[in-house]
């Protein structure tokens, strides 16, 4: 290797220089500061489990994200984290194993085998929240309503979500009896909202004209709250499971939408992001200018189940990395005060004061006279008499 490639990092894996880096950290404590603040107690989960736990449950999406490497001493596989949600999981049926609900969050990097979106990044750092033991309606108001109130305190004024729930496609998939195969390759289709291929597809392997009419509405049925009052007559005589589905839509509408006027709603009944793990409700949100989602969560009822204790759960993780490419223009840089070199005791206390204060105090090295320009230092100490003042540069 050449000394000029020594440097070079691979592929969608990247560091974060100082500007970025404090932006990044300044929204990530923001956002655990709002997530304590309804209730959510901060856990840290390791970098790297045994795939036995870290990968249970979690769908076939999480296991080709995931990098997996030979634990040393064990000899067994263990995977380095590609997402937190199943090790919250663990945590709350296992570590924890507390009774009624339980609110937990975290935030830290994740490691991608490959890049879930063009230009995305492969360690992207995560914040996000899960709630665990209530199967109602009010958990999954609760995370998206703080997922809402987070993006506001990202600094998005309007917010855009998308919204869906698996549980209308797996009612179909089931009253359809597809094999596991085909039910696979409608999925696929329905991604990618292929209307044609989607025709064509159940023309051939779907012989109930009501089935094949109700999955070729699925990709028609994406826009606003209105959507979901033509679904109800689309799906009049779908099985129960759906119907129950368009009323928890309908109820999280009626209360979002009064709650935060500002946050543009759009449901999509052929969104089914995360549908091998995710039972229910589905969201995303969305920024302008970007392509993939900076957040996403949604309802996943049978996760724990393999820890021995399935729980009721629902959540999101933000991508604080995505946040910050959206956000380069905004600076928070931080200006301080720079102390000339001295031995003087009396400066060093009052530089200790200052620093317990909050300010950012750098101090001279080496002859020093004046700050550089990357310290970012708009006042400075100086001695009067007795005492030290601090004045503008």
């Amino acid at each position: 290797m050449s000394r000029v490639d020594r440097w070079l990092l691979p592929d969608g894996i990247e560091e974060m220089l100082p500007e970025d880096a404090s932006r990044v950290e300044s929204l990530r404590r923001r956002l655990v500061d709002g997530f304590r603040g309804w209730g959510y107690d901060y856990v840290i989960p390791p970098m790297v489990e045994f795939t036995d736990s870290l990968l249970t449950g979690s769908g076939s999406d999480i296991e080709l994200l995931t990098f997996k490497i030979t634990d040393q001493i064990s000899g067994k596989t263990m995977g380095i984290r590609a997402d937190m949600t199943p090790q919250a999981a663990r945590m709350d049926a296992h570590s924890l194993d507390r009774e009624g609900v339980n609110r937990l969050c975290y935030a830290g990097h994740v490691l991608h085998t490959r890049a879930k979106a063009a230009l995305a990044s492969r360690t992207p750092i995560w914040a996000g929240v899960e709630l665990f033991g209530e199967p109602g309606i009010d958990a999954d108001l609760e995370v998206i309503s703080l997922l809402l109130e987070s993006l506001a305190t990202a600094g998005f004024e309007k917010q855009y979500i998308d919204i869906g729930h698996v549980g209308i496609f797996r009612a179909l998939a089931e009253v359809a009896e597809l094999s596991e195969a085909d039910e696979e390759a409608l999925f696929t289709l329905l991604q990618a909202k292929a209307t044609t291929e989607i025709e064509q597809w159940l023309e051939a392997f779907i012989a109930d004209e009501d089935i094949r009419n109700w999955f070729n509405e699925l990709p028609r049925l994406s826009g606003g709250v209105n959507v979901l009052t033509k679904a109800q007559a689309v799906f009049a005589y779908a099985p129960a499971e759906v119907a129950a589905a368009l009323d928890e839509l309908i109820t999280l509408a009626a209360v979002l939408q009064p709650r935060y006027p500002q946050a543009q709603l759009h449901f999509d009944l052929s969104e089914l992001r995360g549908y091998h793990y995710h039972t229910g409700i589905v969201f995303g949100a969305f920024a302008p200018g970007l392509g993939e989602a900076i957040a996403n969560g949604g309802r996943y009822d049978h996760i724990g189940q393999a820890f021995g204790r399935p729980r009721p759960a629902t959540g999101f993780n933000v991508d604080l990395t995505a946040i910050s490419r959206v956000q380069q223009s905004e600076s928070i840089r931080v200006w301080g005060i720079f102390v000339p070199a001295s031995e003087s005791d009396k400066q060093w206390q009052k530089v200790r004061e200052l620093r317990a204060a909050g300010d950012r105090v750098v101090m001279a090295l080496s002859g020093q006279e004046k700050p550089l320009d990357h310290q970012s230092c708009d006042r400075v100490l100086i001695e009067n008499g007795e005492t030290f003042v601090v004045e503008s540069l």
